[in-house]
């Protein structure tokens, strides 16, 4: 029911109660217990003369007494019976219903009267009594009238914030029929403002009652609500706030009676709501006026009487033995955080029992914590209540989901204040280092980064960062501990230049964004270096490495104008070593034996008063760099840097630090080096329009580029966007390349955000097509994975759509429209986290077709694959929908929602199918459209005929010009005028060449069944369709192939219209046409000349019309890379495993180009989970580059098993989550696994977390040989997520149920770490034990007897001993770790495997001996519990952290 139809109704049931003929009786007979007089007695009063004052007298003394209130009961039932004899059951619950309706009415009338409103409380316990009363549509139908009684009133405030977006986010969400009441309440009383407080309504009803009669009550109804207009008139503010509080008070008294009964959980959830709104609304006064002397005490009685009343809602409703609500939501709240806590003893210790019990969550918490190394700052997820209005989108941004990745490296904080109370040395400061250390390792996202990092002090006053997290204080340590790791590592002869490299990068992004104080750096980094071991400093790496950022202006003004300038620069010339290099023609080796000139002769310009501490060695050295850069530039500034040896790069590499400009010129004039031609124009272009463009050269090789200066790489990227995108001339190929190399090499330094960053520039650079072109291009070729990387994908979808959303009805512009499509095809289905579909959160999408349908398929994958983290995305999911489909005609098969998570299939399976509408058009237009084409498309037909038809012809009928046509070919596309066809559908807008492909695919579907019927063979047909199509796409290149795919697969319920157009010769000798002229997959490994393809030929016919700017990337099959995988989806969803296994071995070499392949064999996976056979499976895992990724050794072998219903042996498990523990979970300590032991100093205040010596890890699933670089894994953008969805897509791939591999991983956690320290018991002896006990305390329960002696289980078929020296922990750690590595992996997976492991952690918790064995004191019972959950690292030496540990971390 819509909108418009619950309005009706409502309307409908307002007047249904209101005229009722029981009505008046059933209010007269309250009016007379009341001592109201009704509304006849007040007729007949009306006419009478108006009484002198000693007739009022009189009348008073001699006014009638109401009934007593024990005859009420009889006096009703009576009137029950009166009304009730003829009634059938629907009438009799009408009849209870216009009972409530009244009473509420006469609550809110009679609120501030006292007797009145004893005998109102009376009444209902009555009627409670026989059963008249429905509690479950009475109190919110009370809360609802109150709330809209209040309303009016608070017109004034409305800006107040209430608890609503609270409460919203605590997962209690009402009924739909529930909210359709809402609604109906809400049309019968528009005036309420409160309606951001009440979900749940009422049934429809009107406030005010006509037939009650007036009251003689202090307060009445029409003051507090009239129409919904204030009367400020006839009350001042103090009885309005008077009135309000009885009114609260009096429906808090009628909730306790209902609460003696068994409500439903939404009536409970929607009276805590209601309370948690008056709770933290307490002071919210309706009006500013000042309350006089006599009357606020009484306003502060009144006041907090409904106080205390509320409270003890609250209470009942959160009481534990009967757990009406759970006492969490009351932590979720926020009632904690209010700003003006009244001075109530009552209301106090209700906010103290809520921080009682957060604290007690937050210490069993820390068990979490402690895994997940974060720090355990209390934060608050909750929205503050001073921003209840905020989008989806700010939700998401709050905090990362506990499951994924980011999380794992200790993301949420709760601001710069709290972080920075944490005493250095502390337990919370070295988990925050953890995360630190391991970011800068695994280099996660900038957007992480951003979202952490504080500004220090010294460069942005004293303005706290409210969402900061890490200190900058923190932020130096670990850096510093990083330099120290690789400088142990560079002088244990292991070749990490990359891992250099990588920090270079992360280092510059942190120096310039101000979040480390260089002077203090200096000082703390020489500290370090000088008090530990003397030959740690024996390269230049820390010279080359401060080289990077000394042009960082922080850096700069500290060199120059800081009072310790000085001692900063005696430092930095203090960390200069000779180089030692065995090689000294290695490119590394030259660059740090230089490095240091380089430094002198830069302090040397910046500052006078230093120069006296340079050493003149080095600058005199200087001179060997300019005598090179003569004697090979020649005066010309030009290099052949194909040609170059290990000697010139390394020189090269030098020259980029000392005189950056000269090193850009010579990069640019290489580009350039080739010339220019023209371009000449085609058929279709005027020929006085002159295209001049760069002759193609090799681009710089990446191994080259590596090395520059960070300098040069912005000054190259400031000149190469001056060429491009600036320029008179058309940029080469190898120009774009370099520049999107510079941008991989460098991400955190580089990155911008193009269409922003351009627009910052020059605002009319993207008003140029050819710009716009261009930049579509490198993002949606080239950049695609760096921006998912930079968390940037939801705003450049947003600058898009914009351009989408201006092109989409322009007529004629199809080149920079399709491309942008397909961009935004692109995008969203990179996206794995909620998005708003709009930026402004507001209104339909501006999406075309094909984008809304691309977004419900995304959403699918989303929600099925990835889960939905927050429950506030839930509250949203209904408006995106509505967002989507306001301007979406398309309805899914039943197969395809059969595998679309619950949520989003229940909310799409009541969407109407208007395809038999579509038709009916069609057949009604159908002779006017044949009429219309036979004239367009005759061979004899004008060519000035195109333009009639496009200016005289109806929009309804355009939109079957393609469906026209494919009737009028009837199997022989000969038959019409293509030219004209081509013409018309050029000139049209391209939503209109949109809605021509999706009907014309209607149609001929249609045509076939009516064929059919006709006697006509399927295979005939099927043959003529595919003819038909196959002119429309490549004998005259009509219409974009990619839209016309889209459309087919989405009318996979109708049998035929399995039409394959990727079977046909003609594509598939494109696409090998395709990987021939673009080189390999890996652009930016390639060093030969890249080759232009002619525009026509990439682009066809429709987009290349009238078009002269080149291609760089773009190609129309290109634009299929995101089609093909949709296709497998729908392949997969219609049971045609073998034509699906066949498009995947056709097409596996060209998806080596999908810059997201990666991510597309773990969700479809994970979205067909149970469904894959196995044959199929392994045709997937072959899309990907097996030699490149970290499989388990026997990976293979399980997966290709003849008997799948074996179960692996537990070893491949473990080697699966020690895989996890050694390249993804942050290590206990700061020192990297492949590193040297290090000192002490910098290890938990607990003790040092002593590893042994790491020995590397057999097999793929070891660590990298090295840090890779970004552009190495671009998908899925670290190795850490590397070795994190490759277990993932080993567990999805083996061919066992899901609860067998739950149940291996869970038993081996549960049973590792007695096996691990049994088996270190065993092989050490007593000695082991000893030293064991001194890294780590004993908890209480280690010095149990019995709990010492007690047997534990261990996993069968695990070498325990390799185990521990693999990953170079101890037994104790190591176990903990498993822990945390099992609860990571299995947040990863699909549904199935959560209800598994709920189901296998149940199992084990009830067979724990904590639960078992009642024999164990209550002392030894809370001793292991608590310290199990305090910190398992402690319990895990007793076994104490077993079971109920491991269920709570993987629960």
């Amino acid at each position: 029911m819509d909108q418009t139809q619950r309005s009706v109704a409502a309307a409908a049931n307002s007047r249904t109660y209101q005229f009722h003929p029981a009505r008046a009786a059933i209010t007269d007979l309250f009016n007379l217990y009341l001592g109201v007089r009704n509304s006849r007695q007040k007729a007949d009063d009306s006419v009478r003369e108006p009484p002198n004052k000693t007739q009022k007298r009189v009348l008073a003394l001699n006014r009638e007494l109401p009934p007593r209130n024990e005859q009420f009961l009889l006096d009703f039932e009576q009137l029950q019976t009166q009304f009730g004899v003829s009634l059938s059951h629907s009438d009799q619950d009408q009849l209870q219903s216009v009972t409530e309706s009244v009473l509420i009415s006469l609550v809110i009338q009679c609120c501030s009267h006292a007797p009145r409103a004893e005998f109102l409380l009376f009444a209902l316990r009555s009627l409670c009594s026989i059963g008249y009363v429905n509690w479950d549509t009475f109190l919110p139908s009370l809360l609802s009238s109150v709330a809209s009684a209040e309303g009016p009133v608070s017109q004034g405030s409305q800006g107040v914030p209430s608890v609503s977006s609270s409460v919203s986010q605590s997962g209690m969400m009402p009924s739909t029929s529930v909210i359709a009441n809402a609604s109906n309440f809400q049309s019968a009383n528009a005036a309420s403002t409160l309606t951001s407080v009440h979900v749940i309504g009422s049934p429809a009803q009107s406030t005010i009652e006509p037939s009650s009669g007036a009251t003689l009550s202090p307060v009445k109804l029409s003051d507090i609500a009239c129409n919904g207009q204030p009367s400020t008139t006839r009350m001042d503010s103090s009885i309005r706030d008077n009135a309000i509080s009885n009114l609260r008070q009096l429906c808090c008294k009628m909730i306790l009676t209902g609460l003696e009964c068994n409500l439903k959980p939404v009536t409970q959830a929607e009276i805590f709501h209601h309370m948690l709104n008056w709770l933290v609304n307490w002071d919210q006064r309706q009006h500013g006026n000042e309350e006089c002397d006599g009357k606020s005490w009484r306003l502060e009685k009144a006041l907090i009487e409904w106080l205390h009343c509320c409270l003890d809602v609250i209470w009942l409703l959160v009481e534990e033995d009967k757990c009406r609500v759970p006492f969490y939501e009351l932590l979720r709240s926020g009632l904690q955080f209010i700003e003006n806590i009244p001075d109530d003893e009552a209301l106090f210790t209700l906010i103290l029992e809520i921080h009682r019990r957060r604290d007690m969550m937050a210490m069993h918490m820390q068990m979490l914590d402690q895994h997940l190394h974060c720090p355990t700052f209390g934060t608050h997820r909750i929205l503050s209540q001073t921003t209840p209005n905020v989008s989806v989108e700010g939700v998401a941004n709050l905090r990362y989901s506990p499951i994924t990745y980011p999380s794992v490296l200790g993301e949420p904080l709760h601001g710069e204040d709290l972080a920075a109370s944490i005493q250095r040395g502390s337990l919370d400061w070295e988990r925050a280092l953890r995360c630190i250390r391991h970011a800068i390792r695994s280099t996660p996202s900038p957007d992480w980064w951003k979202r952490v990092l504080v500004v220090a002090p010294f460069y942005r006053g004293s303005v706290p960062t409210p969402g900061a997290v890490f200190t900058c204080d923190m932020i130096c340590e670990a850096t510093i501990d990083r330099i120290v790791e690789l400088l142990k590592l560079t002088n244990s002869e292991i070749n990490c230049w990359q891992e250099w490299l990588v920090f270079s990068d992360i280092f510059f992004f942190l120096m310039k964004s101000g979040c480390i104080d260089f002077v203090d750096f200096i000082d703390k980094l020489g500290s370090r270096l000088s008090a530990s071991d003397h030959h740690i400093l024996n390269t230049n790496h820390v010279t080359w490495l401060l080289a990077q950022i000394i042009r960082v202006e922080h850096v700069m003004t500290a060199l120059n104008t800081d009072s310790r300038k000085v001692e900063t620069t005696r430092k930095i010339l203090s960390f200069h070593r000779e180089d030692r290099s065995s090689d000294p023609n290695n490119p590394q080796s030259i660059l740090l034996d230089f490095i240091s000139s380089c430094q002198n002769l830069r302090i040397w310009s910046l500052n006078t008063s230093t120069r006296d501490y340079l050493n003149n060695e080095q600058l005199q050295k200087g001179k060997q760099i300019d005598e090179w850069w003569r004697q090979v530039s020649k005066g010309e500034r030009m290099m052949d840097y194909m040609s170059m040896d290990d000697k010139s790069i390394g020189m090269f590499w030098v020259v980029s630090y000392t005189m950056a400009q000269p090193a850009c010129e010579t990069v640019m004039n290489w580009l350039s080096s080739g010339g220019v031609t023209e371009l000449l124009p085609g058929a279709n272009v005027q020929p006085n329009e002159r295209f001049m463009v760069m002759r193609e050269v090799s681009p710089l090789p990446i191994s080259l580029l590596s090395g520059f200066s960070m300098n040069l790489y912005l000054k190259l990227v400031f000149q190469m966007e001056e060429s491009l995108f600036a320029g008179q001339v058309v940029p080469s190929i190898a120009m774009v390349e370099t520049y999107t190399r510079l941008l991989l090499i460098a991400p955190h330094s580089l990155f911008r955000s193009h269409f922003s960053h351009l627009a910052q520039r020059n605002a009319s650079l993207l008003s140029k097509p050819a710009v716009t072109l261009l930049v579509l291009e490198i993002v949606n070729y080239r950049l695609l994975p760096l921006y998912r990387y930079q968390g940037k994908c939801k705003p450049l979808m947003y600058d898009v759509t914009k351009i989408i959303s201006a092109l989409k009805g322009k007529r004629g512009d199809h080149r920079v429209f399709r491309l942008a499509e397909n961009l935004c095809i692109n995008l969203i289905l990179s996206l794995r986290d909620f998005f708003s579909v709009k930026r402004e959160g507001k209104g339909p999408t501006e999406f075309t077709e094909t984008l809304n349908r691309i977004t419900i398929i995304t959403l699918a994958i989303t929600i099925k694959t990835r889960g939905i983290a927050d429950a506030d995305h839930l509250l949203y999911l209904q408006t995106m929908l509505e967002q989507i489909l306001a301007t979406s005609q398309h309805r899914w098969s039943e197969k395809t929602l059969c595998y679309f998570p619950s949520i989003l299939r229940d909310l799409l399976m009541t969407r109407t199918d208007k395809r038999g509408l579509a038709i009916q058009e069609w057949q009604q237009s159908e002779t006017t459209v044949i009429n219309q084409c036979t004239q367009l498309l005759s061979s004899s037909t004008e060519p000035n005929y195109v333009m009639t038809y496009l200016n005289r012809s109806f929009p309804q009928h355009r939109q079957y010009l393609c469906a026209g046509a494919w009737i009028l070919m009837q199997g022989h596309p000969e038959n019409i005028n293509s030219g004209n066809l081509a013409r018309v559908l050029r000139e049209f807008s391209p939503e209109e060449v949109t809605s021509n492909i999706y009907t014309m695919v209607d149609v001929l579907l249609h045509h076939i069944h009516i064929e059919l019927q006709h006697g006509h063979s399927l295979q005939d047909l099927l043959l003529k369709t595919c003819a038909n199509l196959a002119f429309f796409v490549w004998t005259h290149e009509l219409i974009p192939l990619d839209i016309l795919l889209l459309a087919l697969i989405d009318r996979d319920d109708d049998p035929h219209a399995c039409i394959s157009l990727l079977d046909r010769q003609e594509l598939q000798q494109r696409v090998k046409l395709y990987c021939m002229n673009r080189g390999p997959p890996e652009h930016w490994l390639y060093t030969g000349i890249f080759k232009r393809s002619d525009l026509q030929n990439a682009l066809g016919n429709h987009l290349s019309w009238k078009e002269r700017y080149p291609t760089f990337f773009d190609d129309i099959v290109a634009r299929l890379l995101p089609v093909i995988p949709l296709v497998v989806y729908r392949l997969i969803e219609n049971d045609a495993i073998e034509s699906a296994d066949r498009m995947l071995g056709m097409y596996s070499l060209f998806l080596a180009y999908h810059p997201l392949r990666f991510t597309f064999v773990r969700d479809i996976l994970a979205y067909f989970y149970g469904h894959l056979p196995g044959k199929l499976t392994v045709r997937i895992l072959n899309v990907l580059d097996l030699s490149k990724i970290p499989f388990s050794e026997s990976f293979p072998q399980h997966i290709s098993s003849s008997n799948p219903a074996i179960c692996p042996p537990p070893e491949y498990f473990a080697t699966l989550l020690l895989a996890l523990v050694n390249n993804v979970i942050p290590p206990l300590n700061s020192n990297s696994r492949t590193g040297s032991m290090g000192d002490a100093s910098n290890n938990s205040v607990r003790g040092p977390h002593n590893k042994t010596p790491a020995t590397p890890q057999s097999g793929p699933a070891n660590a990298s040989e090295g840090q890779k670089a970004f552009y190495q894994i671009q998908d899925p953008g670290t190795y850490t997520q590397l070795v994190l969805e490759t277990a993932v897509i080993e567990i999805l791939s083996l061919p066992i149920s899901a609860s067998q591999i739950v149940s291996s991983l869970v038993q081996i956690v549960v049973n590792i770490q007695p096996t691990l320290i049994q088996s270190s018991n065993g092989l050490h002896g007593a000695s082991s034990g000893a030293v064991q006990g001194s890294v780590l305390p004993t908890s209480p329960s280690g010095g149990s007897t019995d709990s010492a002696g007690r047997s534990t289980p261990s996993v069968s078929g695990i070498n325990t001993s390799s185990f521990v020296s693999r990953s170079g922990y101890t037994c104790q750690q190591l176990s903990c770790l498993f822990i945390q590595a099992c609860g990571l992996l299995l947040a990863q997976l699909p549904p199935e495997f959560h209800l598994q492991l709920y189901m296998e952690a149940s199992r084990i918790i009830k067979e724990s001996w904590w639960l078992t064995d009642g024999k164990r004191s209550l002392s030894e019972l809370d001793s292991a519990v608590s310290y199990a959950l305090l910190d398992p690292t402690w319990a895990s030496q007793d076994n104490t952290s077993t079971a109920i540990v491991t269920s709570h971390k993987n629960g």
